[in-house]
């Protein structure tokens, strides 16, 4: 089969755009397929249309494909996710949904206009992120209501997804695709776009992904000015109350009370606003190609009390694309291990220019980025040389304004951590001169 990538996703759109039909044509057909099967995505969208003939454009492997994707699978919705460009995994149901408000919404959605459903709720918001979100709180009497992520099989030709955790209704690939379809429908009732020039852009697939940053990478921004903490909060509450009258979920929701319900939608979208809203994206080992941990690592005792930050100096030029930032950890890690001799890359996290963190030795393992302090405080090295210029405001801003707020809120580090440059610790000139000077201006610099 083609890969499980959004490139693959892109082409079976452009084939069946390329026969005509109405705007609605790819999400009546998505929901036949089986995305939007859930209760409260069929009381705001409507029951399913006939799963149709295979549609001539597409190849069997693309019919087959699509097929796969879109089955939904209560028990694992992470295996209708692709894999973006950026490096992220997106589960297409969630997405698409999202883009059939939008179209319904806009200019051209006369064809098929929304119900209005009691209590009121944003149509937008209950298919994409408030129904899963809701019920994966409701029924979640564990912490893990959210995540986890995943790893691919292999980035170049991805066919299998595997968990990294514990499985919940709602692991990030959901996240992910509900944020998109929340920024994707926004825009569609604005303005009518081709789909498949629509994800094209936003996700950067085919010869575009080299340009750049693609706007799927500003997801956690452009969703959080979409929608605030109160905005979620109100449109979880709203779908809840929506599926207690809904005869398949009025037994899950008979015994909490509005107060309960009440609890559950702030727990949920405050759950879910600091997990994928306030926290950075940090790409794991397995998808930017690590090698194992040469012996045992030892554990860090958290939280811990200081933050050091580094550049890489080699390489020099900063990273623009999860392809280039993948190939620069390796790269690191390949000098860490085989010519310093250490057991593995030695910072804690790196820090591409692309909106991504990538975890080296992450969380729990002690580093080696700052000799004589590795077990005292997180290594974080922005990849490039910053001697005389400053990684971007972007990349500048995901640690000063998202990384450290969110391991304080965590519990990784102290609440009055300390913060330094390498050079304050060692015979160095790293961070290089205009990184120095710029975090002497952060929270923390000591």
């Amino acid at each position: 089969l083609p890969p499980r990538h959004m490139d693959s996703v892109v082409q079976i759109l452009d084939a069946l755009e390329s026969q005509g039909g109405f705007p609605g044509t790819i999400p009546a057909l998505a929901r036949a397929l089986g995305v939007c099967s859930t209760p409260g995505c069929r009381a705001v969208l409507g029951e399913p249309p006939a799963i149709p003939q295979t549609p001539p454009t597409l190849t069997p492997e693309q019919w087959q494909l699509l097929t796969d994707l879109l089955r939904h699978d209560p028990a694992a919705p992470e295996r209708g996710a692709v894999l973006a460009p950026d490096g992220s995994t997106v589960a297409l149901g969630p997405l698409l949904t999202g883009l059939e408000v939008g179209l319904r919404r806009g200019a051209e959605g006369s064809w098929n206009p929304l119900p209005t459903l009691q209590p009121p709720l944003d149509p937008l918001y209950a298919v994409t992120v408030a129904e899963a979100l809701g019920t994966s709180f409701l029924l979640a009497r564990h912490p893990t209501a959210l995540g986890p992520g995943g790893c691919w099989d292999d980035v170049e030709d991805p066919q299998n997804y595997t968990l990294t955790g514990p499985p919940s209704l709602f692991p990030d690939a959901v996240a992910n695709g509900a944020m998109d379809g929340v920024v994707l429908g926004a825009h569609l009732a604005r303005e009518a776009t081709p789909l498949a020039e629509l994800l094209r852009g936003y996700y950067g697939t085919g010869n575009s992904s080299g340009m750049g940053r693609p706007p799927s990478s500003y997801r956690r921004r452009d969703f959080k000015v979409l929608a605030g903490l109160d905005k979620l909060e109100k449109e979880v509450m709203a779908m809840l109350e929506v599926l207690r009258d809904l005869p398949p979920t009025r037994e899950l929701l008979e015994d909490v009370g509005p107060e309960e319900a009440a609890a559950v939608a702030r727990r949920a979208a405050r759950g879910f606003t600091q997990r994928y809203v306030e926290c950075p994206p940090i790409v794991p080992r397995c998808m930017w190609g690590a090698r194992p941990y040469r012996g045992t690592p030892r554990l860090l005792t958290l939280p811990l009390g200081s933050v050091f930050i580094h550049h890489t100096l080699e390489p020099s030029a900063p990273c623009r694309t999860f392809r280039a930032c993948a190939r620069a950890m390796r790269s690191i890690q390949r000098f860490h291990q085989d010519t310093r001799a250490w057991d593995d890359i030695g910072y804690s996290f790196l820090v591409g220019s692309d909106g991504y963190l990538y975890q080296g030795r992450g969380w729990h393992w002690v580093g080696a980025h700052t000799k004589g302090y590795n077990t005292k405080g997180f290594g974080v090295g922005y990849v490039g040389d910053f001697s005389a210029a400053l990684p971007e405001p972007d990349a500048l801003a995901l640690v000063r304004d998202e990384l450290l707020p969110c391991a304080v809120h965590s519990g990784r580090i102290l609440w009055n951590y300390t913060l330094y440059g390498h050079r304050q610790l060692g015979h160095t000139d790293c961070p290089g001169n205009a990184l120095f000077q710029e975090i002497q201006t952060w929270p923390g610099f000591q």
